[in-house]
């Protein structure tokens, strides 16, 4: 065990149920059990319902190790022809800190206005026209809402995971504030894709990251997991109600921090509309096991 990576049980390998060979991404064999979920510290916030802490059974699974990068999405997209919701209504959500100084006026949102309503932004444009993925091939896709998400993992022959499966996967074994520990930076380290300095006037960039960092770019979770939390946040298939339309999304983002939304933990929740799409959003999918009865 090391400080960076808490060790997790070793595992024989696992067939997957479903797998149709067109996305050939790593997944990781997640143990089933009594899942630790929730949290009541001084970091948690009661509002968005992270207590009560509570163990929930969990059925073994499977999960990608990367959330989904664009390479994987432009993949999907020239196999399938799926145009995204931030295509089709043609505007989405992008952090102004990330657009050009000088990019026209945009509408902000009312209480948080350093999101902007950007016109021609989607995945293949991040931070709007003229912006591309040139670089960016191995960075989380983003502007994708759950359905998008839900559409990739099925062409993909997975699914996406539950807040349950996420979440215990999320720890990776553990059952500290962070997967590492409880400490954000222990001894000075970086280990998530968070914000630093002052939010949201000025990222001193201390993790080496403005906006979205590699899929891979930081250490793995004592599951052999990647980013899973800060860098993007990720949708589940769960609703914050039933019938409400309202997804739930785990991780926080590149744009956490303490002064305002210190939800770069596990147990950290938020949501939004299924067809919602930001320039911080996007997904990994999981997959159940091969029934050998």
């Amino acid at each position: 065990m090391s400080c960076c990576t808490p060790s997790g049980p070793s595992l024989p390998p696992r067939e997957w149920a479903s797998r149709t060979g067109v996305d050939s991404a790593p997944m990781v064999d997640v143990p089933g059990g009594l899942a630790l979920i929730g949290d009541e510290s001084g970091w948690s916030y009661p509002g968005d319902g992270e207590a009560p802490v509570r163990h929930v059974p969990v059925q073994p699974f499977g999960l990608d190790v990367h959330a989904v990068s664009n390479a994987r999405f432009t993949a999907f997209v020239e196999a399938t022809g799926h145009v995204t919701a931030a295509e089709r209504y043609g505007w989405s959500f992008v952090f102004g800190g990330a657009l050009p100084d000088d990019f026209p006026d945009t509408q902000g949102v009312v209480g948080a206005p350093w999101w902007r309503q950007v016109e021609g932004t989607s995945w293949r444009h991040p931070e709007g026209p003229p912006s591309d993925l040139d670089g960016r091939d191995d960075h989380p896709v983003v502007h994708v809402g759950a359905d998008d998400a839900a559409a990739f993992a099925a062409w993909a022959g997975k699914r996406l995971p539950t807040e349950v499966e996420w979440e215990h996967a999320a720890r990776g074994g553990s059952v500290t504030t962070f997967p590492w520990g409880d400490e954000l930076e222990p001894q000075g380290q970086h280990l998530a894709n968070v914000w630093q300095g002052e939010f949201p006037s000025r990222n001193t960039c201390a993790d080496g990251w403005f906006t979205t960092c590699p899929v891979d770019a930081f250490p793995p979770n004592g599951y052999g997991l990647h980013n899973m939390i800060g860098n993007v946040w990720e949708w589940t298939a769960d609703e914050r109600e039933p019938g409400s339309g309202m997804h739930v999304l785990k991780g926080g983002s590149y744009l956490c921090h303490a002064s305002y939304c210190r939800r770069y933990r596990p147990a950290a929740r938020s949501s939004a509309a299924a067809a919602s799409s930001m320039g911080n959003t996007g997904f990994r999918c999981a997959a159940d096991l091969r029934s050998t009865a």
